[in-house]
């Protein structure tokens, strides 16, 4: 077995050489691991997203839905205050109007309950204040605000993922330049060091990405 070149050169057989090529395959194989780990995450994270960007598009649409009947109903009690004010109605149907204006009042007020429950979610404000079921059950509503606020975790965790594996890929790559220049110890150990640096940050962008996940 050769043991050695010229003084300074790098020494192609010997057992370090070996070591180090062994712990840069050994490190590859952990970051790649890791890195696979992450992505299949990411891929079940995807999943998550587009169900809560449904559910907010659903919600969205459902607080537009009760503002719109709001709306119809502040026109509404608008319109009978007017009529009741110009005195345009009969005496004998003055109660009836009367009772019509209450009634929308209620509505209005009925609208806005449960808009406020739809936009901030109802572990967000008091039992008593609870207005809108969910299918049959009151209590149950999360909030456009809480989905917004999902989607926006799940956003941010998605690009954590996306740079961690970035930096795995990096590691990886810096791996397998290190075992290829077998032939040259000590810049085989600068790259077994850069490796381990970007394996190490992909690991705790990776971990502060899974952090992020409601």
């Amino acid at each position: 077995m050769t043991t050695s070149e010229k003084k300074g050169e790098q020494i192609i057989d010997s057992p370090t050489n070996k070591r180090t090529q062994m712990a840069g395959g050994i490190l590859i194989v952990f970051f790649a691991v890791l890195m696979g780990i992450v992505q299949l995450g990411n891929s079940n994270l995807g999943e998550k997203m587009m169900i809560v960007h449904n559910k907010l598009g659903s919600y969205s649409n459902w607080y537009q839905s009760k503002s719109i009947k709001q709306i119809l109903k502040e026109s509404e009690l608008d319109y009978l205050q007017t009529l009741l004010g110009t005195g345009l109605v009969d005496d004998n149907k003055t109660d009836a109007v009367k009772t019509k204006i209450e009634t929308t009042k209620s509505m209005v007020l009925k609208y806005e309950a449960e808009k406020t429950e739809i936009l901030v979610g109802s572990a967000n404000i008091p039992m008593e204040y609870w207005a809108q079921d969910l299918d049959g059950e009151m209590g149950k509503i999360i909030g456009v605000k809480e989905w917004w606020a999902q989607a926006d975790a799940y956003e941010m965790a998605a690009q954590k993922f996306d740079l961690g594996v970035l930096f795995f890929q990096i590691s990886i790559v810096l791996g397998a330049v290190c075992i290829i220049i077998y032939d040259h110890r000590r810049m085989q150990q600068v790259f077994i060091g850069l490796m381990i640096i970007f394996g190490m940050l992909g690991t705790a962008i990776a971990g502060y990405g899974y952090s992020l996940i409601p």
